[in-house]
């Protein structure tokens, strides 16, 4: 029996019929939980055409379905604002940051954040813009790299990428806490329905001249998700599967864009040493608790049943 013989993958029709129930289930749920977009219709014509346009484009879509579900998880957080349902940090962390990290700076102690804001270059704006940059496209880029070369390798990356983003989710609703910006504007006065900042990031758009970071933010989901720094997290993922699969000179890029991101949030004030330090952490417990999990015949299954999707 072929992989692509019919007894062996549903029919066309009923292919068709469910993408377009999942389709249009999306949307309706949008529509009730976040309200409409434009950026829904994208997605779901980006998933379709490429599910329809060949055999390639088909079985890439599949495997990246993973990230689908945590880009969608990670928008729905917005009709479930984590303030609702725990006490909100934000004079403790920031506390704590400074007890632990401060810098002396003249007469007074100042966090990391603090320090940078007040010695800020227009070259470590751009490094550190363009660094921030990189933690969505890097992951994307390397986990198509391993779809393509090494497919195997490519789904425990995924679900552990996805994994590590879901234990972020948990800590920012057991532990809400206000990114070091907020401070910097607010005070340590809690305002709920606080939108988005760019913060020091607002630095890079205006040097390049194109509002980059600010449309970014303006569709942050909450800006009270500071602990942990998941934006810290990617990279660490990136690199251990970059390790494990010995790519040689190419982990050493790796490994200068992990440290790159994690200065470039305490730069631009989006996250405190200790954001940075708990996403480092996530990405770690993230990383064994899924091998562990691979040690069981369920979790196993479930990634053959992905392989032999896409093979």
């Amino acid at each position: 029996m072929t992989p692509d013989s019919p007894t062996s993958r549903p029919t066309i029709h009923k292919q068709v019929l469910t993408l377009s129930v999942l389709s249009l289930g999306y949307l309706l749920l949008s529509f009730i939980l976040v309200g409409f977009k434009p950026d829904q219709l994208f997605l779901i014509a980006l998933v379709n055409g490429l599910y329809y346009a060949s055999t390639p484009t088909r079985k890439f879509i599949i495997g990246f379905s993973i990230f689908l579900v945590y880009w969608i998880i990670f928008d729905y957080m917005k009709a479930f604002p984590n303030y609702q349902y725990a006490f909100v940090h934000i004079e403790s962390l920031y506390s704590l940051e400074k007890t632990l990290f401060g810098i002396s700076d003249g007469q007074s102690i100042l966090t990391p954040n603090e320090y940078w804001l007040a010695h800020r270059t227009p070259f470590l704006d751009i490094l550190t813009g363009v660094l921030y940059l990189t933690w969505i496209p890097i992951p994307l880029l390397f986990g198509t790299y391993l779809f393509f070369r090494n497919r195997p390798a490519f789904f425990p990356f995924a679900l552990t990428f996805v994994l590590v983003n879901f234990l972020g989710f948990v800590v920012y609703y057991l532990y809400p806490a206000a990114p070091p910006w907020y401070v910097q504007l607010y005070g340590f006065t809690f305002h709920e329905h606080t939108p988005g900042n760019t913060a020091g990031l607002a630095n890079f758009d205006r040097l390049v001249g194109v509002p980059i970071f600010a449309g970014i933010y303006a569709k942050s989901s909450n800006v009270f998700a500071a602990m942990p720094s998941l934006h810290s997290s990617y990279p660490v993922i990136v690199l251990y599967y970059g390790l494990k699969n010995r790519l040689g000179l190419v982990n050493v890029f790796f490994a200068l864009v992990m440290a790159g991101i994690w200065f470039s949030a305490v730069y631009n004030s989006h996250h405190y040493v200790l954001d940075v330090t708990g996403g480092l952490l996530s990405a770690l417990a993230g990383i064994i608790l899924f091998n562990q999990l691979r040690r069981t015949s369920c979790l196993n299954a479930f990634m053959r049943w992905l392989l032999k999707l896409t093979v």
